[in-house]
């Protein structure tokens, strides 16, 4: 038998059972009875670090979305399992239903509402007498939409409803208690005719429910359902277009520069199972080819959002790639990839996809773009925003869609908005409450609503040239939460965050489709002012993640709702170029909206060491690139050899999965990364070096030139001078640039007047044309055969000697006196 009480006896037994389990009395209730509908918070299992005994699990919810043609009837399957330290008895569940969404913001927040904001609810049924230590049990409850016999969701208009299944137990030791509960989102674009429900049935758990005469079984005539249909509202259909990205973590092996010749190194070989049937990529892929073919106007509005660093991977995996032993060491041991066959079909097909698609390039693999903006480095600025595009359309045969941009993190400072609107006019594609008061203006409620068609673009006050078309938060934030890696996008304000790995996949799948429909289902008044929403053709544009990890079920979910949403009629597809062109439309708008950049973002943001390693290493990069020399006839250019370096440093301050559950691995990597790099760069300045070719110099005279090499480890030229470091009694002559072939070396004959005859130490070495230190110093020892000072000394004392002499005997003769040098030697 069911037994049901009123709220308000509901809170008399709960204060009941509170005080005698206080006394120590197990009270005997029979657990229908328990209080969860409007339990007392001390009696609810709410403090995430109390002890956790139950866990509820949704595994299924049908129909996933209620239309015109879907059963009338709510059945939700899942999963109660003890996790806790003790057995549980009496354990029972029901389903519970909150008001319908009245806002957008409410697609976050009402999931997180006290259950007792949950006050539409079902009957208890029973999972298990008692569940053991680590024991699971299955149920599934059912409830009509609507009945006034029985215990229903009571749902008799279109809208997005908040969902809640409760189960309570009794662990040994304790008493009665909501253990856990589970919540969801059920969209319903209509709902659907139905008969009263007239008996009750038990279910296979030993609970009961309902059960609905049906004019199929031949006891009601088809027009005397007692609940006619409720059609969606078509009258005012929203124009909708969809972001859809493909991307993943960065998975080349920080730290090696370009060679032409050596295959790639990847750190893992995820990617080749993400590309193969049934993986991640796949999935993304194949939904957006099956759309094509079934309603093949739902890509009107959709548009492929590429990383360039995931197709750079990609192409690099259709050759020959290696995959590293330990990610810690790139130029280590490596075995052969397993990719190429999946790169190579999954690559034809994205080009086959994109030849009839909108297709745009994002910033270089997730870059931090805040950081970008502190660095103000041109290079790093170009390879980070101007390279993608040209790197999409090159390898992809495609011209990607111009004058926009797309951050990863959803929000932009001034100074990150002056950085991109610096070559000229760009849009951005950012959260809704990335702009102040955005949510107002994208809703059209604000006293400056937006000019551009659609109410949907915006002019940035403080940057010339930048405007904005608004994506909805709330929305991006579900999509974000699906699949097997959830996240929560830092432009979700901290009364919108909960933890999203308590729930399952499908109550997260559940969520994404309801806050799909829920733009498509706005009233036409609103609830709180009573004015006026905005007309037909309001301007939605959903935004994932770029790094999203919807698995492919869940992403053929996402469009088989937009299908639905266009067919019905809720919906019309907007191409991107569209809204990008009304909003760019906008930029001599009298009007313009401050830009709010949230401090989560900072938060997610790339570390200030991985931020000051970049700002080093790429002035060293620049350095040496104008060094290395441009030859047409090389197979490698100095950019592509720098590239490489330039890219990892990028990656470095990449935002992949700073967002997700392994936040501090993602830093790491980062740190990692960039340490790499500062590796990398320190080995190409040491791969030019001089050496001598003897240790000891032993010059012929004062100006016999030295002999030294000067070596080039480097797969491309480079122009070097010679730098010495003699005493002043060496006089060395500049030799100017020297150019050193690839790999290879070159004699540098230095010309020397040396005027001192002891041992003298000369140290040599090489820069750069700017005077960048390259490689290490070689030192010299110099002894040279001429005297010198101490020479021109002797000479000058042996010439006066022999003046003095002459002059005396001379003087000897003019007075004609012997000499007596003469003496013994006279006849």
């Amino acid at each position: 038998m069911t037994v049901v009480v009123s709220r308000a006896g509901a809170a008399v037994l709960a204060v009941l059972v509170l005080v005698l389990t206080t006394a120590g009395v197990t009270p005997l209730l029979p657990t229908t009875l328990l209080p969860t509908a409007s339990a007392n918070p001390a009696a609810a299992q709410t403090d995430p670090h109390e002890p956790r005994f139950l866990e509820l699990s949704i595994d299924e919810v049908t129909p996933q979305t209620v239309t015109l043609t879907s059963e009338s009837v709510v059945t939700v399957r899942g999963t109660v399992a003890n996790i806790g330290d003790r057995d549980v008895e009496d354990v029972w569940v029901r389903l519970q239903r909150a008001p319908v969404v009245s806002d957008s913001a409410a697609l976050r927040t009402s999931l997180s509402l006290d259950q007792a904001g949950f006050d539409t609810v079902g009957e208890f049924e029973e999972v298990a007498d008692r569940l053991g230590q680590g024991e699971r049990a299955d149920f599934e409850l059912e409830l009509p939409l609507r009945s006034d016999l029985v215990p229903s969701l009571d749902i008799d208009t279109p809208g997005v409803y908040p969902l809640l299944v409760n189960v309570n137990g009794v662990p040994e030791y304790g008493g009665a208690a909501r253990l856990d509960d589970a919540r969801f989102l059920l969209p319903v674009l209509a709902v659907p005719a139905s008969d009263e429900v007239t008996e009750e049935t038990e279910t296979g758990n030993g609970g009961s429910r309902g059960t609905t005469r049906s004019s199929d079984d031949g006891r009601l005539d088809r027009e005397e359902k007692a609940f006619p249909a409720v059609p969606p509202d078509v009258s005012r259909p929203a124009a909708v277009t969809m972001l859809w990205p493909l991307a993943d973590r960065p998975r080349l092996a920080a730290g090696v520069a370009g060679s032409g010749t050596e295959p790639v190194r990847l750190v893992d070989d995820d990617l080749a199972a993400s590309l193969t049937e049934g993986g991640r990529l796949d999935g993304l892929l194949r939904a957006v080819e099956d759309t094509a073919r079934t309603e093949p106007r739902v890509l009107e509005g959709l548009c492929l959002a590429v990383d360039p660093d995931l197709l750079v991977t990609v192409a690099n995996m259709t050759r020959d790639y290696l995959v590293v032993e330990d990610p810690n060491e790139p130029t280590g041991d490596a075995r052969p990839g397993s990719g190429t066959d999946a790169a190579v079909a999954w690559l034809e097909r994205l080009r086959a996809l994109a030849a009839t698609t909108c297709t745009m390039a994002v910033p270089f693999a997730q870059v931090d773009l805040t950081a970008l903006g502190d660095l103000a480095d041109s290079s790093l600025t170009d390879s980070a925003l101007e390279s993608p595009a040209a790197i999409v359309d090159s390898i992809l045969g495609v011209t990607s869609t111009p004058g926009v941009m797309w951050p990863d993190s959803g929000v932009l400072t001034e100074k990150t908005g002056s950085m991109l609107a610096a070559d000229g006019p760009v849009t951005a594609l950012v959260s809704d409450n990335a702009l102040e008061g955005g949510r107002a203006l994208l809703a059209g409620t604000s006293s400056t609503p937006s000019t551009a068609p659609g109410g949907n673009g915006f002019r940035i006050s403080g940057v010339s040239g930048l405007t904005a078309a608004l994506f909805d938060s709330s929305a991006s934030a579900a999509l974000a939460g699906m699949g097997t890696d959830p996240q929560t996008p830092s432009f979700v304000p901290s009364s919108a965050r909960y933890d999203l790995s308590r729930d399952s996949s499908t109550a997260r799948l559940q969520d994404a489709l309801g806050a799909l429909a829920w733009p498509a289902m706005v009233p036409t008044v609103s609830e709180v002012t009573g004015a006026a929403l905005p007309a037909a053709g309001r301007s939605v544009l959903f935004a994932p993640p770029q790094n999203w990890s919807a698995s492919p079920d869940d992403a053929a979910s996402v469009l088989s709702m937009l299908s639905t949403l266009v067919r019905s009629g809720l919906t019309t597809p907007r191409p991107l170029a569209a809204l990008v062109d009304a909003a760019a439309n906008t930029a001599n708008d009298p009007t313009a909206s401050m830009l709010v950049y949230p401090e989560q973002a900072i938060t997610d943001g790339a570390s200030a060491a991985v931020v000051s390693e970049a700002e080093e290493q790429i002035g060293r990069l620049d350095a040496i690139q104008t060094a290395l020399v441009e030859d047409p006839q090389a197979q490698l250019t100095p950019q592509q050899f720098t590239a490489p370096l330039r890219e990892d440093l990028l990656r470095a301050m990449s935002l992949a999965g700073r967002r997700g559950a392994d936040a501090d691995g993602a830093y790491a990597t980062g740190e990692h990364r960039a340490s790499e790099v500062r590796e990398a760069v320190d080995d190409i300045y040491d791969a030019v070096t001089v050496i001598s070719t003897g240790g000891v110099y032993t010059l012929t005279s004062e100006q016999s030139p030295l002999l030294l090499t000067a070596r080039n480890d480097l797969p491309v030229g480079i122009t070097v001078r010679l730098q010495v470091d003699a005493p002043d009694t060496v006089d060395i002559t500049d030799i100017g640039p020297t150019q050193l072939p690839p790999r290879g070396s070159r004699t540098l004959t230095v010309p020397a007047q040396i005027s001192d005859s002891r041992n003298l130490r000369l140290e040599f070495a090489l820069t750069t044309d700017s005077g960048l230190p390259l490689g290490s110093s070689t030192t010299v020892t110099v002894r040279s055969n001429a005297y010198g000072q101490i020479l021109a000394v002797v000479t000058g004392c042996a010439g006066a000697l022999l003046l003095f002499l002459a002059g005396r005997r001379l003087l000897h003769r003019f007075r004609g006196e012997p000499d007596p040098a003469d003496e013994g030697y006279e006849k």
